[in-house]
Formats: C-alpha cells, sequence, structure tokens
C-alpha cells in the first residue's frame, strides 16, 4: 500500500514537499525497486516526474522539472519524498507514487518511456499553484 500526503495549495515559486509511505514490503530487502512520482494534469496523460531505485539511487527527472524537483528515498523508513521548489502554474496536478520490484533497464529508461505502468500505485494528491 502506497499514501501520498504533503499536497495543497502554494503560490507561485512556492515549494512543497510530497511523502509517499509505503507499506507491504520493505525497501532495504535485496530487491532494486523503482520508486517514481508521477502527475496527471486535467485533460492530459499522465507522466513521470522523477524516479529513483530503491538500491542504487539512480534518478530520472522530466526535463520540465530539471533543477527544481529533488527525489529521495529513506529505505529505513520505507518513504519516497519529493521536494518541489520554485513551483509554477503548470506543475498543477494529482501526484501519484508508484513501485514496481522490477527495472528492466535502468531507471532512467523505464520511466522516460511514455505510458510506463508501475505495479503498485498510491491513491493520488492534489498539487494546486496559484499565479
Amino acid at each position: 500500500q502506497l499514501v501520498e500526503s504533503g499536497g495543497g495549495l502554494v503560490q507561485s515559486g512556492g515549494s512543497l514537499r510530497l511523502t509517499c509511505t509505503i507499506s507491504g514490503f520493505t525497501l532495504y530487502s535485496s530487491g532494486n525497486y523503482a520508486l517514481g512520482w508521477f502527475r496527471q494534469a486535467p485533460g492530459k496523460e499522465r507522466e513521470a516526474v522523477s524516479c529513483i531505485s530503491s538500491r542504487d539511487g539512480d534518478s530520472y527527472y522530466a526535463d520540465s522539472v530539471k533543477g527544481r524537483f529533488t527525489i529521495s528515498r529513506d529505505n529505513a523508513k520505507n518513504t519516497v519524498y519529493l521536494q518541489m521548489n520554485s513551483l509554477k502554474p503548470e506543475d498543477t496536478a494529482v501526484y501519484f507514487c508508484g513501485t514496481d520490484s522490477f527495472i528492466p533497464v535502468d531507471i532512467r529508461t523505464m520511466c522516460a518511456t511514455p505510458g510506463v505502468e508501475f505495479g503498485s500505485w498510491g491513491q493520488g494528491i492534489q498539487v494546486t499553484v496559484s499565479s
């Protein structure tokens, strides 16, 4: 089970930190899990925002968030974070946390693939950035 928290309403230029709390499996096991943050704005397809591998810490960022967002994980706490700075109105969306137990090539290739499907998803949380 994945539960997102930390969303809300913020002014343009502000910051938010999203938290994904994972239960049902442990990140500090021997596996290398794909951990990702995705978002879906009204009328748009879901897109990968940022991903990280649980064991190696390799990461991926969408071009639209590079330099503004930072993904991290705390394997001991079974938690994934997304620090979002310099938020823009176009960042407004429902944000989803996703995990998968298998990374087919590498985390960057996996999350850069349009329509990538992860095995488990959270319920989503709203982030609204006002101008």
